[in-house]
């Protein structure tokens, strides 16, 4: 199992974190404040630069507003349409 921050997998889940956060109408600097982080540190986990693990995961979701199952489930549909 590859372990980089540059698989097509997680990609899919920096894009579909940064679609969910604008999708609530938050910038950075809000989901920054909400979970007590730097506007830089939510860049860099937007980016690939910082690796999310499932905690920190649960952490964005709260702050944008959505439930953890809601997002990994989104995130697995999208991800099985790569696999084809």
């Amino acid at each position: 199992m590859e372990k980089s921050l540059f698989t097509a997998e997680y990609e899919i889940l920096r894009k579909l974190l940064r679609k969910k956060r604008e999708d609530a109408g938050l910038t950075q600097e809000e989901i920054a404040e909400r979970i007590d982080e730097t506007q830089s540190y939510v860049s860099k986990c937007e980016r690939g630069d910082r690796r999310l693990d499932l905690v920190q995961l649960r952490v964005f979701c709260r702050a944008i507003g959505i439930p953890l199952g809601e997002f990994v489930k989104e995130f697995e549909r999208l991800a099985s349409r790569g696999r084809r």
